[in-house]
């Protein structure tokens, strides 16, 4: 009797072992077919110089680089732009997104 409980217990765990692995396995999917969908959202809006300048900002600066992309998809969603994004442009996306504001503190 004491076998046949741990028994049944024993298959419960799996059971949900199983369907964690499963739900796991789905999100990464999701999560791989988005990121191919933004990355072809992104070749199509940016020249090739662009993209590579874009790719090195990921590397070095990911909070950056997600603000970035932000950026890119609400300017090709609000303004429709018809042409590619050059790498002078996003460099200037890139500079108004990393501009710090100044704090200045005033004794009295």
């Amino acid at each position: 009797m004491l076998e046949e409980g741990t028994e049944e217990i024993k298959e419960d765990k799996m059971g949900e072992l199983r369907q964690k692995m499963l739900q796991k396995q789905g999100e990464e999917q999701e999560r791989l077919k988005a990121e191919m969908q933004l990355e072809a959202f992104l070749k199509s809006s940016l020249s090739p110089e662009a993209k590579n300048r874009l790719s090195n900002v990921r590397l070095a600066n990911q909070e950056l680089y997600a603000k970035a992309v932000q950026a890119i998809a609400f300017l090709a969603k609000s303004q429709g732009i018809r042409e590619r994004i050059s790498e002078q442009d996003l460099k200037s996306i890139l500079a108004r997104l990393s501009a710090k504001r100044e704090i200045k503190i005033k004794r009295k």
